[in-house]
């Protein structure tokens, strides 16, 4: 039986990205930039002004004082949008608006509050140096600048600029189509018969969320009954994911038939079972580029195995360098006994004070108890060679929620 740290390894190894596609940059928002990508112009194009005033030449008014003012000409008004057709001489202005080119010949831009108009004539009552109030051609990017490096992780802002420099659509990496298979006889759909004593299966759902949170494509494809043709069939249509998660049947009850059938269609089965819990029931195997995943039946270690095994292998498909959970140490609330030889992932919650954090648990820890995972926003670390930790004492947390970091009322806003 592998250890946790022996069993990711093994599995991020074999982990390797689709490839890439390209979107549209409005479907781009957290994907993946698969290349770099470089301005195709300079950003702005040309000298512009970054206010309402008058664009004339700084050295005319190299001694311009409320005493003696200087008085210009204006010979163009230029709005925003349009391009200037006189060029600025000796003595002479142009009205200029926000965001217009600045016109040829001159170098500073005198706000419109600082100035005294009659008609054409302006008059200005202190200098102003070269490069006032003009926003440089190229200030913000130029061409050929790089302005997302490959490997970033596409934002808002990103997708802004991309649209400024001239990309209506960018490489990304794939998402990988993950297929989701419940197995069990004990088990229904939402809408099955409740009255029957069976279960709901929880886990074509949570996974299915969890899936679509790390950036993977969810294709469910029900449940398959504990007989070897139900789950050749189904295992028949995930062929075409990239990733096959199963729940249930990879233990060694009488009816734990996943893992011979999924030998049957071709899967090498790598890993069983992992020196951990919840979540010791384990399977992994590959079949060319396809990977598949074995989760346990229980709603909590199904969800465990995912967070530890599965995340981060569709982080890595999907381009992206932060592979896990961002992780604290916490000071522990209580006592908890483990056995040795096993990895515990215990649900906790954190909260954070001014010296630091702590973590208590959620209450029941067992593996079927699907509130422990509700009302946790931190996963406990417990090392397999520790056999108890006492109140008080600090333990490793992967956040699953870090929310609780952010103060409810920043003191910053006005209300």
């Amino acid at each position: 039986m592998k250890t946790v740290e022996e069993s990711l390894k093994h599995i991020l190894d074999s982990a390797v990205p689709l490839g890439l596609e390209k979107i549209s940059i409005l479907q781009a928002l957290g994907r993946v930039a698969g290349e770099d990508i470089r301005s195709q112009r300079s950003i702005p194009p040309r000298d512009n002004s970054a206010m309402d005033g008058y664009a004339l030449r700084s050295e005319d008014i190299d001694g311009a004082s409320r005493q003696n003012p200087v008085a210009v000409h204006t010979v163009e008004h230029i709005p925003a949008g349009y391009f200037p057709q006189k060029a600025i001489g000796r003595g002479e202005a142009a009205r200029i608006m926000t965001g217009a080119p600045v016109p040829e010949g001159a170098d500073v831009v005198v706000k419109i509050e600082d100035v005294d108009v009659e008609g054409d004539l302006v008059q200005i009552f202190e200098p102003s140096p070269a490069g006032e109030h003009v926003r440089a051609r190229g200030e913000d990017v130029i061409d050929g600048e790089l302005i997302v490096p490959r490997g970033t992780v596409i934002g808002p802002a990103h997708i802004g600029m991309l649209a400024s420099t001239g990309h209506a659509s960018i490489p990304v990496y794939q998402r990988p189509l993950v297929a989701v298979i419940a197995t069990g006889d004990e088990l229904i759909d939402i809408d099955g018969d409740a009255a029957s004593g069976k279960i709901v299966s929880s886990n074509s759902y949570s996974l299915y969320g969890q899936i679509l949170q790390c950036g993977g494509m969810p294709m469910q494809l029900g449940i398959a009954k504990d007989n070897i043709n139900d789950l050749l069939a189904i295992f028949k249509a995930a062929e075409r994911a990239d990733i096959i998660i199963s729940s249930g049947g990879v233990s060694v009850g009488d009816y734990d038939y996943v893992k011979g059938v999924v030998s049957e269609t071709g899967i090498t089965l790598e890993i069983e079972n992992v020196a951990q819990r919840p979540g010791k029931p384990f399977a992994f195997g590959t079949k060319g580029r396809t990977l598949f995943f074995g989760l346990p039946g229980n709603p909590v270690s199904a969800m465990m195995s995912f967070e530890q095994f599965v995340r981060p292998v569709i982080r890595k498909i999907t381009g992206h360098r932060d592979l896990f959970r961002k992780t604290i140490r916490a000071t522990l609330e209580e006592d908890i006994k483990k056995k040795s030889g096993l990895t515990y992932f215990i649900r906790g919650k954190v909260t954070g004070h001014e010296k630091g954090f702590n973590v208590a648990t959620t209450g029941d820890q067992g593996s079927g108890i699907l509130k422990s995972m509700v009302l946790a926003n931190g996963i406990i670390v417990l090392p397999r060679d520790v056999t108890e930790v006492k109140k008080g004492e600090k333990v490793t947390v992967q956040l699953i929620d870090d929310s609780f970091l952010s103060s409810p009322k920043p003191e910053y806003l006005p209300f």
